[in-house]
């Protein structure tokens, strides 16, 4: 009987230690979650309150007592704030804890939650995440735009500790305009904003309607009615108090530029140090730094970067990423490896630059040298173009959205030793094809030479063959050379005619110049010709040959026909094939217009011209807003003819002798070469900015498109083609900044949204 009893219970423990735990039923538990496991994804299934619900975004946020949560939730269930759910589901691991709800069941109306009063300190420091609260502050902007189909209101409030962004599910402008500067309170749940490797880098409020913005205080004066202020004098009214607290950070150093940027790297964490030292620093041995942090552009950063080495190197290990991963945001900032395929490459003073195709798209393999170094770089790393490579570096992008797809990304290399070629170009390259068109020619050669000796061995060979050969052999060199294809035509035609005796020859290239001696009168004439066929695609052009009317064709015809034809070919597919790769050497496949080598090139030649004249030109810089929406809503065939649609209005702005070029994806420059002073150049860049007020139709589909645009004078505003690069850039993107356009969709828990007006 014991021994039954004995076996029972060991029975009964087995199917306990084999059931699996038990679901989490509280918002407090869940909060309770480390990081570590939350990522075992546990079971949760709990009651709480809605206090946010946005179902286009499957947005939900629950709050029971002073605990609150953000719930992923797919259901299509009517669901209103106030209202009591069950929510079964699992928890996941982000920025905190979140839940992914399987299922959503509502209860019926619940207890109200009454809002608590937040302070900025309290919402930057996560003390209210999720939360139902309350915020008084002063609005700086409101904006409605359109977010996943639906109207929103994008509002920027200035509260006692920095900025807070807030998002509203409705949007009126008559309501909007008279809020700015006014002081008001404004009832929502505080989210935060992240950036792609999910670190907080702002806070936020999502608000059920525009009824949970009250006016507190109105502003003194209505801002539309404020005095004019000169554009140079703005900053006149420029205050900031600004009390963040410096803190310390710990990390390996990972790339470090004198006088420029430090990053420290601490396992899966690391961080962007803006730092005016030119102390030298070693990559690999660990560092304190201290410094201000800073939301630098949608990433987290530290300003004012002190440094001070602690002595032990404990170099970081580069991750192996593929392009997909690093266009995620993820790993912005941190130590990567990656393989792609060398597409070309730039040496300059200030910097190298390698640009790859990894799995479809093009990033760049910098690596920037400091101005303390010597003025004359070392040679560039012997790397043939079509390499298949290794980059070593550190990661950085053009945005850190942790919603994007294919965010534009770079790799900041440390030293020339940070790129490797893994396996050689491939036989289809430029490169390769270049040497094909040289054996083809070697291969003629050897075809003529070898019918020389037969000939020779033949007849012995008259002196007249030596004197055709000759020519043959001037002509092969000259294609191979860098002469004009019409004056190689026109040897060929003059070959052929000394071989026929005399008789006027001529070449009629297609759809193009007919080259050689051609009577007057051919219609007493017999008229031979032969097509010059290409190696594919139509003919060529075709050899003709004029005789004496009645008169025998010629025995050697055919045969000197087939010279000429040969050596026809041969010259125009390798001018044409010289001319192609020219092109897309300075021209941009999709719009056409110059690429940023062929702007540089320019660039430098207009910086030379003029210094010798001392005289002045402008660099436009322009930058297309919100470009990204429409692959985004439409994809990326609309983009394309999106971008060709505005490279045609942007050159319909510009006069003859200007340049308009794409430096890539939805960047642009133009060149103005013939200015009077600054305004000459300010006046071609809001034309530039305004022939975008006008909508674009595609396929059917209205754009309304925007462009912020930003200059430089040379040599006012520098007189290198890297100040006036870098001035132009800068004053764009302080156009851009200054424009009222909408904030980055990314706070906490709140899914991705689309803005269809550009």
């Amino acid at each position: 009987m014991k021994k039954l009893i004995g076996a029972f219970v060991i029975a009964c423990a087995s199917i306990a230690w084999a059931a699996p735990p038990a679901p989490l039923t509280t918002l407090k538990a869940i909060h309770s979650l480390s990081h570590a496991e939350a990522a075992k994804s546990p079971d949760v299934a709990f009651e709480a309150t809605v206090t946010y619900r946005r179902a286009n975004e499957t947005t939900l946020f629950v709050q029971d007592g002073d605990a609150a949560i953000y719930v992923f939730a797919k259901t299509d269930f009517k669901m209103n704030p106030g209202d009591r759910v069950l929510i079964r589901g699992k928890a996941h691991d982000t920025f905190r804890p979140i839940v992914v709800a399987d299922s959503v069941t509502v209860l019926g109306p619940g207890s109200p939650i009454t809002p608590v009063p937040a302070t900025y300190d309290q919402l930057i420091r996560s003390e209210r995440d999720c939360m139902l609260v309350t915020v008084r502050a002063k609005v700086q902007s409101a904006d409605p735009v359109m977010s996943a189909g639906q109207l929103t209101t994008n509002m920027r409030l200035l509260s006692d500790g920095g900025l807070i962004e807030v998002y509203v599910k409705s949007g009126d402008r008559k309501f909007l305009n008279p809020l700015l500067d006014s002081e008001v309170e404004v009832v929502g749940v505080a989210t935060a904003r992240f950036d792609g490797k999910m670190q907080q880098i702002g806070v936020g409020l999502a608000v059920r309607s525009l009824d949970d913005i009250k006016v507190i205080k109105r502003p003194e004066r209505d801002p539309w009615t404020l005095p004019l202020t000169e554009m140079d004098q703005v900053l006149n009214t420029y205050h900031v108090k600004n009390s963040s607290g410096r803190v310390r950070v710990h990390g390996t150093i990972t790339y470090y530029q004198a006088g420029s940027a430090i990053v420290l790297q601490n396992g899966h964490k690391s961080l962007w140090i803006m730092t005016t030292m030119e102390e030298p620093l070693q990559v690999g041995y660990e560092a304190d730094v201290t410094g201000f942090p800073d939301a630098h552009f949608g990433f987290l950063t530290l300003v004012g970067g002190e440094v001070q080495e602690k002595g032990a190197y404990r170099p970081v290990s580069p991750l192996p990423v593929t392009r997909r991963q690093l266009t995620a945001s993820r790993n912005v900032f941190d130590l990567v490896s990656v393989e792609g395929q060398v597409v070309s490459e730039v040496h300059e003073n200030a910097q190298d630059q390698y640009v790859l195709v990894s799995d479809g798209q093009i990033f760049s393999a910098i690596l920037r040298r400091s101005q303390l170094e010597n003025s004359q770089p070392p040679p560039l790393k012997d790397i043939p173009t079509g390499a298949q490579v290794k980059v070593t570096g550190i990661c950085v992008l053009q945005n850190s959205n942790p919603f994007g797809r294919d965010v534009p990304y770079d790799i900041l290399m440390r030293s020339p030793e940070d790129i490797a070629m893994v396996a050689r170009p491939t036989w289809r390259n430029v490169r390769n094809l270049t040497i094909a068109v040289g054996l083809l020619i070697v291969v003629l050669i050897a075809v003529g030479a070898r019918a020389w000796i037969i000939e020779r061995r033949m007849r012995r060979q008259s002196a007249s063959l030596a004197a055709v050969e000759q020519r043959r052999s001037r002509i092969l060199e000259d294609i191979n050379g860098s002469r004009p294809l019409a004056e190689i035509l026109e040897q060929i035609a003059e070959l052929v005619s000394f071989k026929f005796g005399g008789a006027p020859c001529w070449c009629q290239v297609a759809d193009g110049a007919r080259l050689g001696t051609v009577p007057s009168d051919l219609t007493k004439l017999r008229v031979a010709h032969q097509e010059i066929l290409a190696h594919s695609g139509p003919p060529l052009g075709a050899f003709f040959a004029a005789s004496r009317l009645g008169s025998a064709p010629k025995e050697n015809e055919v045969e000197t026909f087939s010279m000429g034809v040969e050596l026809a070919t041969l010259a125009i597919e390798a001018r044409r094939l010289y001319s192609d790769l020219l092109h897309q050497s300075e021209f941009d496949m999709l719009t056409d217009i110059g690429n940023r080598f062929s702007l540089e090139k320019l660039l430098d030649a207009q910086i030379e011209k003029a210094s010798t004249n001392a005289t002045i030109f402008g660099l436009i810089y322009i930058d297309l807003d919100e470009f990204k929406q429409v692959n985004d809503l439409y994809g990326h065939r609309v983009g394309d003819l999106y971008l060709q649609e505005v490279a045609l209005r942007m050159k319909g702005q510009l006069r003859s002798f200007d340049t308009l070029a794409r430096l890539g994806g939805d960047e642009f420059a133009a060149l103005v070469t013939v200015v009077r002073n600054r305004a000459a150049v300010e006046e071609i860049a809001l034309r530039l900015e305004h022939c975008f007020d006008a909508p674009f139709t595609i396929e059917e589909i209205s754009l309304r498109g925007a462009a912020s645009v930003g200059f430089s004078l040379f040599p006012e505003d520098g007189n290198t083609k890297d100040c006036l690069l870098n001035t132009a850039d800068a004053a764009m993107y302080e156009k851009k900044r200054g424009k009222r356009q909408a904030p980055e969709n990314a706070a906490s828990g709140e899914m991705p949204t689309t803005n269809n007006s550009l």
